[in-house]
């Protein structure tokens, strides 16, 4: 059970560490292994794997030097101030990273489908119909079929919508002291965090074999699995997050007072779920 906090210092400052320099170094080979992989050099996908285990390797232990620190009792009320403004900007960030994606869809619907149809253009493309989810002016795109809302999506965004719920009923169970209320919830999140994956799996999977809806689907299938595919992977990583918290709460690491890894990652999770109901309506819907 976490108990130093009284004696924490005026502002901790953590000495030397190695693991921003060894992070800094895996995921340059990773992304090296990466650019390789895609310019189909043999050696690409081997560099690419070993990077990202690397990577998670320097994870674990930088943050698990940061958990240390914390149940030691260094952390005081500047640095839990310090760690949200700091959850806060990430956020953002990640706000700005999804923005980018809904800009570029507003922009293809929005801007260039009526501007390839106007009459300008009749002359070039005769054919070429403005209409969402096109094969494109020059007609190079293989004939798919477009996504519909029922049944997947509209089930994945029920268990998105309950899976805040129950996070939200761990949190209020966490702040009244009752940790086996707030083991249960926080698993039952993650299990929907993971039948949301399985879903999502699914559709893509019927998505190539029954629509013909491909990543090389012009820039609608472009825009739909980029902004599923990477709304997917935030979903696994805040699935992730909280099986680490979960793991912590169970060990006794946090208290009624100090648990904000447990708000950080409820914060992210949250954040998951708004982005999920614009991209249901925009991508699905509109």
């Amino acid at each position: 059970m976490s108990s130093g906090h009284a004696k924490a210092p005026y502002y901790f400052v953590p000495g030397p560490s190695q693991w921003p320099i060894f992070g800094g170094a895996t995921l340059l080979l990773t992304m090296f292994g990466a650019a390789a992989w895609v310019n189909d050099l043999p050696w690409g996908v081997y560099a690419n794997f070993i990077g990202i285990a690397l990577t998670l390797v320097v994870l674990y232990n930088w943050f698990g030097d940061a958990i240390k620190e914390s149940e030691g009792g260094q952390y005081g009320a500047r640095v839990d101030v310090s760690y949200r403004w700091s959850m806060s900007w990430f956020i953002f960030s990640e706000v700005m990273f999804f923005g980018a994606f809904f800009g570029a869809l507003f922009y293809a619907r929005s801007i260039t489908m009526p501007w390839l149809a106007d009459l300008d253009n009749k002359l070039i493309w005769p054919d070429f119909v403005g209409h969402w989810g096109n094969i494109g002016p020059a007609g190079t795109i293989e004939t798919f079929k477009t996504m519909s809302p029922f049944p997947i999506p509209t089930i994945n965004t029920a268990l998105l919508l309950t899976s805040g719920v129950t996070l939200t009923i761990a949190h209020h169970a966490l702040l009244a002291g009752h940790r086996a209320k707030t083991s249960l919830f926080l698993f039952a999140t993650i299990v929907l965090g993971a039948i949301f994956m399985g879903f999502q799996g699914f559709e893509y999977f019927h998505a190539y074999t029954e629509l013909n809806l491909k990543l090389t689907s012009g820039i609608y299938g472009s825009t739909f699995f980029l902004l599923t595919g990477f709304h997917g992977f935030h979903v696994t990583m805040g699935a992730i997050m909280l099986s680490v918290v979960l793991y912590r709460h169970m060990r006794g690491d946090f208290t009624t007072t100090h648990h904000f890894a447990f708000e950080g990652a409820a914060w992210y999770w949250h954040f998951v779920d708004v982005v999920w109901l614009g991209l249901y309506v925009v991508v699905y819907w509109l």
